[in-house]
């Protein structure tokens, strides 16, 4: 049996939520989680949006590579 393992060089990310606070817990999660694997946070791209209610939707794409 042959084993071969390849490190993860580039990773996108996608994460929503209701409030900014939220939105950067689930940011930083993922940021310890990624660091276990080698990648470090790239680049970071955020939007805010308001809907007909007047209720704040966050989102945000954070590009992860290998160090």
């Amino acid at each position: 049996m042959n084993f071969q393992f390849e490190l993860i060089e580039d990773k996108v990310e996608f994460f929503e939520a209701n409030n900014l606070k939220t939105l950067q817990k689930k940011i930083e999660s993922q940021i310890d989680e990624n660091r276990a694997i080698l990648l470090s946070v790239h680049s970071v791209s955020h939007q805010m949006h308001i809907n007909e209610n007047g209720q704040t939707y966050f989102t945000a794409v954070v590009h992860f590579k290998k160090k």
